[in-house]
């Protein structure tokens, strides 16, 4: 496997996100060095477990048909509902030459799906044993209480709103620090009923997407954990910290029908989001374009966000001369939303962009981390726990800046690694 410079300067970019969030710690001599170290110890062990054990890679390399299923699976329920405007391959005999998927009514259904799905695991005990497992690792290797270990390694598979609701009655009495480390892991990670729409965005441009994306969201996890605490370091003995509670659906159909309603907000959400963050970015993209060329090219937001992410990508590990393609991809993701960020990045042809910088780029967008999403994850909170509205509203911003630079460290570990262990040996 090859290894050179990118990957070493990768390592380097590591540091330099510690660094940073050091620099903007509330208490800069208390540096948590050891969990620091575990945490990057974590992220190399989860993605070396993942993609070079054969047997583990191969059921991830596998794992695509996944979508393909839930795809079909959507496809039957959204035709009985929408008649031909919910069947893509109906609209296509309809219309002359093939029919566009339109968006709401063929893509967006299949987070309702998930999310029912995801419900019912749960209820029935298969979910929420795979979140306990991850749950008692960051317990015992980074020694977290109960309550902030189950929120933590929830998020890995559900939402930033949906995972707090599994430690409702804990809320109240946390830290600050703990409060910031459930904040700061639901803008690192992302939800598994919109994991799969990214999914099909990225299918044909990389490499296995639906697995790329599914470690992305958890090596993410302890990078969130780290960050976190070395911004705002823990005060209070771990013996004193929210046991671990849990999380039951009253029934079968109880996890459904839940499942289902929360997938519908989550669309509808989806929906008003993209719908603003577009039109908002063809205004900017206009206005800048009204200006004289730059380099020989009109302004758009693209290119001015990528000026301003290209260092750090370099760092991350991306090559310069694709820094900032991919730091206009990161920029986007934070000033709008990951959703459009996918979008984009799934639209670069397969020949513009390499694979390696490809799968660097999908880890560091991979998070909820973006401007929009304030607004939802506080209010989510303080529907949940209004006690601490004050405590949610403070950390806001620090969260913010600790997701994204979670999400950046994720890019930054699959940058340090030979691409050849995500690709199966291509690329």
């Amino acid at each position: 496997m090859e290894w050179g410079w990118d990957n070493a300067r990768a390592l380097i970019g590591i540091a330099l996100i510690f660094a940073i969030g050091w620099a903007l710690s509330e208490n800069r001599s208390r540096f948590p060095l050891r969990l620091v170290l575990g945490a990057v110890a974590m992220q190399f062990a989860f993605a070396l477990l993942l993609f070079g054990v054969p047997f583990i890679r191969n059921i991830l390399f596998q794992a695509n048909f996944i979508v393909d299923a839930l795809q079909e699976a959507t496809r039957n329920g959204t035709s009985f509902v929408f008649g031909y405007v919910g069947d893509n391959q109906a609209a296509s005999e309809i219309m002359t030459g093939d029919a566009p998927p339109l968006f709401f009514f063929q893509i967006l259904p299949v987070v309702i799906v998930v999310a029912a799905l995801s419900a019912i695991l749960w209820h029935w005990h298969i979910l929420r044993w795979v979140t306990k497992g991850f749950a008692f690792v960051f317990r015992k290797a980074m020694g977290l209480g109960g309550a902030t270990s189950l929120a933590v390694s929830a998020n890995v598979f559900m939402g930033m709103t949906e995972a707090p609701v599994l430690v409702k009655p804990y809320i109240k009495g946390m830290t600050r620090s703990e409060i910031f480390i459930l904040m700061t892991a639901g803008f690192a990670t992302i939800a598994g009923s919109v994991l799969v729409i990214y999914t099909t965005f990225l299918d044909g441009v990389m490499a296995n997407p639906l697995a790329q994306l599914l470690t992305a969201s958890i090596i993410a996890a302890p990078a969130a954990v780290a960050m976190a605490l070395v911004m705002i370091p823990e005060k209070t003995d771990s013996s004193e910290r929210a046991h671990e509670p849990d999380f039951k659906y009253n029934s079968t159909m109880d996890a459904f029908a839940t499942g289902a309603a929360d997938g519908l907000q989550i669309v509808l959400n989806i929906a008003t989001m993209l719908i603003a963050a577009l039109a908002l970015l063809w205004l900017a993209n206009a206005a800048l374009g009204a200006l004289p060329e730059v380099l020989g090219a009109p302004l758009s937001i693209q290119r001015v966000l990528g000026w301003i992410f290209s260092p750090l990508m370099y760092m991350i590990g991306v090559p310069w001369g694709e820094a900032a393609l991919s730091g206009s991809l990161m920029g986007i993701k934070t000033v709008l939303t990951e959703f459009v960020a996918f979008i984009e990045l799934g639209n670069v042809p397969a020949d513009a962009m390499d694979p390696r910088t490809r799968i660097i780029t999908a880890h560091a967008i991979c998070g909820f981390a973006n401007f929009g999403s304030i607004g939802i994850l506080i209010g989510g909170l303080n529907i949940i726990c209004p006690e601490r509205r004050s405590t949610f509203l403070e950390l806001a911003w620090k969260t913010l800046i600790a997701g994204t630079l979670a999400t950046c460290l994720s890019g930054a570990v699959v940058g340090a690694l030979p691409v050849q262990l995500f690709t199966g040996g291509a690329g």
